[in-house]
């Protein structure tokens, strides 16, 4: 009985099998499951077909790109980014030829303009002497760094959208190609920087706060200046006295330099730098990297929307590495 129970059932089970293969429908419509794509060069994103019906008797796609040098899809859907530019994905089916397609672009990471050389040195790190200052500015110390490059102007929206491949998320007075990367968190700055690194093969990172304030100073060529290359902060700032309010944010380098040839490190947008907030020890340091642990981040330079006070050289910022209240940066490399 149960021999003839299982052939029975087995045969019930083929019979099924094939009246289900038999009554599939032919396919009626192919869609993809995105439209547009933005994809990185080197990178590769899987688009998925949806067939129309679900079983369809023949699901087998074919799939190619208008333009092979821009991007390349193989057969089971994974677009990879070959160069900057545009080509168009189609996938159609092999019955009928239903058809789909989706419009892709492939950003080429733009990396900074110019990398401006920082011989090493020492200096002393806090307010100018006889100048105004906040407590946590103190006390004034012996810094030595080693030398780095430094980019000579921050990071901009482009160069952002360049890399983190999203269309812009500013709003109309803040939004412009040559103006800073703004609104973003620490942690946006370092998934920012992971993928630049793997996309260049380069190693970017944010400065120091020690190195942030010795380039800001001019390096060995500073002056002393209360700002980033002048005393007088119209030279080389836009900030809340400067400013018009529907016109709040600048495109990078339109102010005068500091010595060493970098931009708007007074004013403009604030920018992120690599340090835990902590107390300045009393004590002469080297290649300080601050506190191993806290709770802020360290951000520089004031902006557009700060008083004089806060776009001076010395002056300390923190702010929590998940908000995105501010947040501009530029980059650093040990070596090029």
């Amino acid at each position: 009985m149960k021999k003839k129970t299982v052939k029975i059932f087995t045969v019930a089970i083929l019979l099924i099998t094939v009246f289900t293969v038999c009554n599939k429908e032919p396919v009626q419509g192919v869609s993809l499951d995105k439209n547009v794509l933005i994809v990185g060069v080197g990178e590769t994103v899987k688009l998925t077909p949806i067939i129309v019906p679900y079983n369809a008797h023949n699901i087998k796609v074919n799939w190619e790109s208008s333009d092979t040098d821009v991007a390349t899809v193989d057969n089971n859907g994974n677009v990879t980014g070959k160069s900057g530019g545009q080509t168009v994905i189609k996938v159609f089916s092999d019955d009928n030829g239903k058809t789909a397609q989706c419009a892709v672009t492939v950003l080429q990471p733009i990396e900074p303009e110019e990398m401006i050389w920082v011989e090493g040195g020492t200096f002393m790190m806090g307010p100018n002497d006889g100048g105004y200052w906040f407590y946590d500015e103190l006390p004034r110390h012996e810094v030595t760094l080693s030398g780095f490059y430094i980019s000579k102007y921050m990071v901009t929206q482009k160069e952002w959208i360049s890399v983190m491949r999203c269309e812009s998320t500013w709003d109309n007075e803040g939004k412009g190609d040559d103006k800073p990367a703004w609104m973003t968190s620490w942690d946006d700055v370092q998934e920012y920087i992971s993928r630049l690194n793997a996309l260049t093969g380069k190693n970017y990172r944010l400065p120091t706060e020690a190195e942030w304030e010795y380039a800001a100073r001019g390096g060995n060529k500073s002056h002393d200046y209360e700002f980033s290359g002048s005393n007088n902060i119209d030279e080389v700032a836009w900030y809340k006295g400067n400013t018009l309010e529907f016109n709040p944010l600048h495109p990078v380098g339109q102010k005068k330099p500091n010595e060493l040839g970098i931009y708007d490190m007074s004013g403009n947008m604030c920018e992120w730098c690599s340090d835990y907030w902590g107390k300045y020890p009393n004590v002469p340091l080297t290649n300080p990297t601050g506190p191993n642990i806290g709770v802020y981040r360290i951000i520089r330079g004031g902006a557009f929307y700060s008083e004089s006070l806060y776009c001076r050289n010395a002056y300390r910022g923190k702010m929590g590495p998940n908000l995105k209240i501010c947040g501009g940066f530029r980059l650093v490399q040990d070596k090029i």
